[in-house]
């Protein structure tokens, strides 16, 4: 695996790459609150099969850079990101690269075939389905708010300072620890008491697929670059959402496959569910394979089933 940094879009983006050098791209997008590791398990089986795997640390995670202002974080900064990344590894101008995405990472990964669809061949997104915009005008923090309080994470993250200084204050690997391995399949409810992160002297369990070196690298990262940058992502949920309005009605022309836990915090939103298997989402997605949902599976749905999802992008990405 080689790492390196690509300039582009005025930052450098770091990314770490596998595969030969003349193979298809399989570009991977991690989420929240998470890193090119994330794709681990995939990298090397992408490798193996002929296939270049890149897995870049977004903007503001890791070793990419993290611009400080919260402006910098809206979909058209990030989009603009993997538009320099993939014109600075691809041969020639029309060449297009696979694309998977993981929780904020699907998010982007929607945007990036909503705006740029010539530059993907096709998409594998899980977690996070497509969230159409009808009014430009809505503010979505403020429906969260009413439908879940002023606790729920996304309202949580939108003070500027406050989750950052509350996170100092629990630790980077506490936080990783209760991050990583949630699994009630309902809202995050961070109450401002700190009692979602559990007592001090009470120890986070492991599961089998998260060992103490992967969260050692996690909380590294994260201690080095912080958490403002990730967080900005949530603090721009309003203004994407007006940036939105040119596309408003447009349909994701991309072959795609979705992937979501049952046990997914996204899974269970209002709505969700009957969005993924009612007629809606295929009508904003025409070229969706039928949606797969794993049994058992929670929201890291890529460090928790490896192998099932590694498959799962090369049965689908072997059609073209």
């Amino acid at each position: 695996m080689e790492h390196m940094k690509v300039r582009g879009n005025g930052i450098y983006i770091h990314v770490a790459i596998q595969g030969p050098s003349d193979g298809p791209i399989v570009l991977l997008l991690h989420g929240f609150p998470e890193l090119w590791y994330s794709w681990r398990h995939q990298i090397p089986g992408l490798a193996a099969r002929g296939y270049r795997a890149v897995a870049p640390d977004l903007r503001g995670y890791g070793e990419s850079d993290a611009p400080a202002e919260i402006s910098s974080y809206t979909c058209f900064n990030i989009v603009g990101d993997l538009v320099a990344l993939i014109s600075a590894l691809t041969v020639s101008e029309d060449e297009q690269v696979f694309v998977v995405g993981h929780d904020w990472g699907a998010l982007i990964a929607w945007y990036l075939c909503l705006f740029r669809p010539d530059k993907v061949k096709a998409l594998i997104n899980l977690s996070v389905p497509f969230l159409r915009t009808t009014d430009p005008s809505t503010k979505p923090v403020d429906r969260m708010r009413a439908f879940y309080g002023d606790d729920y994470y996304v309202c949580r993250f939108q003070e500027v300072g406050d989750i950052e200084a509350e996170i100092a204050e629990v630790g980077t690997e506490r936080v990783m620890k209760r991050l990583l391995t949630y699994r009630t399949p309902g809202p995050v409810i961070i109450p401002k008491d700190k009692s979602f992160w559990g007592s001090k002297g009470e120890t986070i369990p492991l599961p089998s697929w998260l060992t103490e070196e992967d969260v050692a690298y996690f909380v590294s990262k994260f201690e080095e670059k912080g958490f403002s940058g990730p967080v900005n992502y949530y603090r721009n949920f309003n203004r994407n959402n007006e940036l939105l309005g040119p596309w408003v009605g447009c349909k994701i022309q991309v072959p795609t496959k979705f992937v979501i836990g049952e046990l997914d915090l996204v899974y269970a939103m209002p709505g969700v569910k009957e969005y993924i298997h009612g007629p809606k989402f295929k009508e904003d997605v025409p070229f969706l394979e039928e949606p797969v949902v794993m049994e058992g599976v929670a929201h890291f749905i890529n460090q928790e089933k490896p192998q099932e999802i590694l498959q799962i992008i090369l049965d689908f990405i072997s059609k073209f």
